[in-house]
């Protein structure tokens, strides 16, 4: 059986800086750039019968420039809508509404998305590759929460745990079987962890 593959873009400024980062379209940045070449090698070994990215410019960017060709732009795949929150930090929101957690208060106002919202799309997406997953593995070229979710989704936890699983820009993980049952196979893979960086 093959793998879902999870894969966070490489570095924005906003990612750089804590900003919350959903619709805003934002390229990477120098060393995101570097993040997302360095992807390649540790991807080389893959089969993938399937290349999902969500349609913001920094997951197209860092598939190309991981080598990966996409085959499908999936909407289910975008992060995490923060509704007004977008682009602000988690220290800025909290200022402003003490004890605000992602995970269990979502995003505000128009384009906000629940928990439920979020776990509800990444479902879709889990739902629609896993019986691809006898032909190899498949990418979800994505973003730090909506990953999350996803990691959460496939144990059959709620999205609120994914706050539970750090996940860094660039990196890789994977969701696939153990003795049948769904596992965590991989999680947070960087070249620089594997440069001893």
């Amino acid at each position: 059986m093959g793998e879902i593959v999870l894969i966070r873009h490489g570095e924005t400024t906003w990612s750089a800086s804590g900003r919350h980062t959903s619709v805003t379209d934002l390229e990477l940045t120098e060393n995101g750039v570097s993040q997302a070449k360095a992807l390649a090698p540790l991807l080389a070994g893959r089969e993938f019968t399937a290349v999902w990215s969500s349609p913001r410019k920094r997951a197209l960017i860092t598939a190309d420039l991981a080598g990966l060709a996409v085959g499908a732009v999936i909407p289910d795949l975008a992060e995490w809508g923060y509704g007004d929150y977008e682009g602000r930090t988690s220290e800025e929101i909290e200022a402003d509404n003490p004890g605000w957690s992602l995970w269990t208060d979502g995003g505000k106002g128009p384009g906000g998305e629940s928990a439920a919202e979020v776990a509800a799309r990444l479902d879709r997406a889990i739902a629609e590759a896993e019986p691809l997953l006898e032909h190899g593995d498949v990418a979800f070229i994505a973003h730090g929460h909506s990953l999350r979710v996803a990691a959460a989704r496939w144990l059959g936890r709620p999205a609120r745990d994914g706050r539970e699983f750090k996940i860094d820009t660039a990196s890789i993980a994977a969701l696939g079987y153990e003795h049948e049952r769904r596992a965590i196979t991989l999680w947070n893979l960087t070249a620089a962890a594997v440069n001893g960086e």
